[in-house]
C-alpha cells in the first residue's frame, strides 16, 4: 500500500470517529479509538506513542519526542484537540518526519466542528 492509500483510510477513520464523538475530548481518547479502528477494522499495522530519537555522531539522543501513531511504517499521524493549530504543531510533524525518514504526515485536530478543516497533510519528499 502506498502512503496515499494509507492516508485515505486514516482520514476516513478519523472522519467516522469525529462524526460519532464530535469535538471536545482529550487527544488520548481519539488516539485509542483510532488505534482500535485502524488495527481491527482495517487490519493495518501501527505503533502508538513511538519514541523518536535523534542520532548525532552515531549516538542516540533521547529528547522525549513521541509520535502519536505510525501506520504501516509509512504514515505518521499526530493528533490534536486544540482550538487552533499553532505553527509549532506543523513544526512538530516536520521534525518527526525528518527524524524518522517518513515521507507523509497527517496533523489532525479534532477540535474543529468539521473534521475536514482539521486535517493537514504534511510531506517530506513524497514522490
Amino acid at each position: 500500500m502506498t502512503e496515499n492509500e494509507i492516508a485515505t483510510i486514516i482520514v476516513d477513520v478519523m472522519y467516522k470517529i469525529h462524526v460519532e464523538l464530535g469535538p471536545g475530548l482529550f487527544e488520548s481518547v481519539y488516539e485509542t479509538i483510532a488505534e482500535y479502528e485502524l488495527k481491527n477494522t482495517h487490519g493495518l499495522y501501527l505503533r502508538r506513542q513511538v519514541p523518536i530519537p535523534v542520532i548525532w555522531k552515531n549516538v542516540k539522543q533521547e529528547l522525549g519526542f513521541r509520535a502519536d501513531l505510525i501506520v504501516e511504517e509509512k504514515v505518521l499521524v499526530e493528533l490534536k484537540s486544540v482550538e487552533l493549530l499553532a505553527p509549532v504543531h506543523y513544526k512538530q510533524v516536520i521534525t518527526y518526519l525528518k527524524l524518522t525518514g517518513l515521507k507523509l504526515g497527517l496533523l489532525i485536530n479534532f477540535e474543529q466542528q468539521l473534521i475536514k478543516n482539521g486535517i493537514k497533510r504534511i510531506v517530506n519528499k513524497l514522490n
